[in-house]
């Protein structure tokens, strides 16, 4: 069983009528309504993108057809797949998904806990409240970075690799986040190249166990993957895995209608305004 990376660029997707009214027949009538309630097309089309590569992940690596896949949520809103679906296949996956700026983005592993998180370098304001949230040595390494760019770039790669830690893990809001500490092997980080050297630390010791992906979409964009490798440590691939950027097609290649059609729902669609302002904003699914 292969590791996923997929990664699909909501903000230069601009869907046609007959794309919006397909996507939106794809996923499941609860998920369909919970979509249209987004008061804004850019939380819409990357909820729904979401959606769309979970049930191709289960579609296409877990062998269950589309039309059989019934995704429920946990108590903490993480979608997974329905038990009496889940006893009845032979390779489980674990996943994570996340929105962030322009992309939405999904990683996979067979048994092994996946944490995931992107993130925009493009929005300040986290930055001037968050330093709480670090340890001092994480708030040294970023502030040396030189630039208030580089600082910021700093910053949130800091962040992104803690919200992947805690994704994995399952921990809600409650978690004290400067229990856990990053080392960072390599400072810089270029567009299409993944790095795997980065050591994690909880309450002051090396957790050899855990390992962290993390590579650049595009010269804003930062994803960190954490893999919980337990017993596994020795059998994982030494190389990251790459992230694949996928089109719409790409999405519902694999796709079987559960609904009819419902050109109001496209109507609606299009009465709502891109997003709020300039600025990225992370929607959770």
């Amino acid at each position: 069983m292969e590791s996923v990376r997929w990664a699909f660029r909501c903000g230069s997707w601009s869907p046609s009528c007959s794309e919006w009214l397909l996507a939106a027949r794809c996923v499941q009538r609860e998920e369909k309504d919970r979509i249209g309630q987004f008061v804004f097309a850019k939380d819409s089309k990357s909820a729904m993108a979401g959606r769309l590569l979970i049930r191709k992940l289960i579609t296409e690596k877990m062998n269950i057809p589309w039309n059989e896949i019934h995704l429920e949520r946990t108590p903490k809103g993480k979608p997974v797949l329905a038990k009496p679906v889940l006893h009845n296949i032979s390779q489980k996956y674990n996943f994570n998904i996340s929105h962030q700026g322009d992309y939405v983005v999904l990683a996979a592993e067979p048994g092994l806990q996946v944490g995931k998180d992107c993130r925009s370098s493009t929005t300040v304001d986290f930055f001037k409240i968050m330093k709480r949230q670090f340890t001092d040595h994480e708030w040294k390494v970023i502030k040396s970075a030189g630039s208030e760019l580089k600082q910021l770039e700093m910053f949130y790669r800091h962040w992104t690799l803690k919200e992947s830690f805690i994704k994995a893990i399952g921990t809600g809001v409650g978690f004290n986040l400067q229990r856990i500490e990053f080392h960072l092997s390599t400072k810089q980080m270029n567009v299409e190249e993944e790095k795997k050297d980065t050591k994690l630390l909880l309450d002051g010791e090396q957790e050899d166990n855990w390992v962290f992906e993390e590579c650049m979409l595009d010269s804003n964009h930062h994803v960190a993957v954490a893999l919980g490798m337990q017993d596994k440590v020795n059998q994982v691939n030494p190389n990251p895995a790459r992230f694949i950027t996928l089109n719409f097609n790409d999405l519902v290649t694999s796709a079987i209608p559960l609904t009819e059609e419902d050109y109001e729902y496209w109507e609606h669609f299009q009465k709502k305004a891109e997003s709020p302002s300039r600025q990225h904003t992370l929607v959770r699914d």
